[in-house]
C-alpha cells in the first residue's frame, strides 16, 4: 500500500511539474508577443537615416531593452548595430550604415523583457536615393531702396569630402531652388514664386519702399517631382 502511495504521489508530482512547465511556456509566449516592437520604420533627411519604432502593446513593454540589425538588401547575414544593442531608447542612428545610398537596406529589431527575447520585427525595403527627404535651404537676405537680394545655400549630407567639408545635396540631385516672396501689406500667407533655378545668389527689384516683405524657399527636384519643406521666413522692411 506504501508503494502504491508513494508511486501515486510521484506521478502527481511529474503531473504538475509538466503543468507547471507547460504554463511556463505560454506565459513565455505571451510576453515575447506582448512585448514585440511595433511600426519598425526608417526616417531619413538629407541623408542623415534613424530607425524608429514603437514598443509592444503591453504595459511593461516599455521597460524593454531593444537590438537593432541591419543588412544590404540580398545578403543573407544581419549585422549586428552595436551602438543598438541592449539599448531603452526606440530610435537608432544608422546613417554610416546606410552610407551607399543607392543600395536597398533593411533592419529589424527585437525587445528583452525579464529574460525574454521577442520574435524579429522588419522594416520595409529602404533605398536612402529614392527615400530621403530634402530639406529646406538656408536663407539670407540683404535689402537696398526698392530690391532685395537673397543668397541661398544648399541643405547638406553628413558625408564629407576628404578635406573635411559636408557635401551638399546638390551633389547627388539636379536639384532647383524655388524662391517665394510676401507682401506683408497685402496677405501674410500669399507666396508668390519669383525665381527657380540654380543661381545662389537671385535680385528681386521694383519693390515698393516702406513694405515688410518675408521670404521663403524650398528646393525642388524635377526628376522625382519631390519638394522640400520651406525655409523658415527671413522678413526685412525696404526703407
Amino acid at each position: 500500500m506504501r508503494r502504491i502511495m508513494l508511486s501515486f504521489l510521484c506521478l502527481l508530482m511529474h503531473l504538475l511539474q509538466d503543468e507547471t512547465t507547460s504554463l511556463l511556456v505560454l506565459g513565455n509566449q505571451d510576453l515575447q508577443d506582448s512585448i514585440k516592437p511595433q511600426k519598425v520604420e526608417f526616417h531619413s533627411l538629407n541623408f542623415n537615416t534613424t530607425l524608429h519604432w514603437q514598443p509592444g502593446w503591453a504595459r511593461e513593454a516599455r521597460d524593454a531593452l531593444y537590438f537593432v540589425q541591419y543588412k544590404v538588401y540580398g545578403q543573407s547575414t544581419w549585422q549586428n548595430k552595436e551602438e543598438c544593442w541592449g539599448i531603452s531608447s526606440r530610435v537608432c542612428d544608422l546613417t554610416h550604415e546606410t552610407s551607399d545610398i543607392q543600395e536597398p537596406y533593411y533592419s529589424r529589431v527585437r525587445a528583452a523583457l525579464a529574460g525574454v527575447y521577442s520574435s524579429w520585427s522588419l522594416s520595409c525595403r529602404f533605398t536612402p536615393w529614392r527615400e530621403t527627404m530634402i530639406g529646406p535651404p538656408m536663407v539670407t537676405v540683404v535689402h537696398s531702396n526698392k530690391s532685395i537680394t537673397v543668397k541661398l545655400q544648399a541643405p547638406r549630407s553628413p558625408y564629407r569630402r576628404k578635406r573635411g567639408s559636408k557635401i551638399p545635396m546638390t551633389n547627388y540631385y539636379d536639384l532647383l531652388y524655388q524662391v517665394f516672396i510676401i507682401n506683408n501689406l497685402l496677405d501674410e500667407q500669399h507666396r508668390v514664386l519669383v525665381y527657380e533655378g540654380k543661381d545662389k545668389v537671385i535680385k528681386i527689384e521694383d519693390l515698393r519702399p516702406g513694405v515688410s516683405y518675408c521670404i521663403v524657399a524650398k528646393m525642388y527636384m524635377p526628376m522625382l517631382d519631390h519638394s522640400s519643406a520651406y525655409s523658415s521666413r527671413q522678413c526685412t522692411m525696404l526703407q
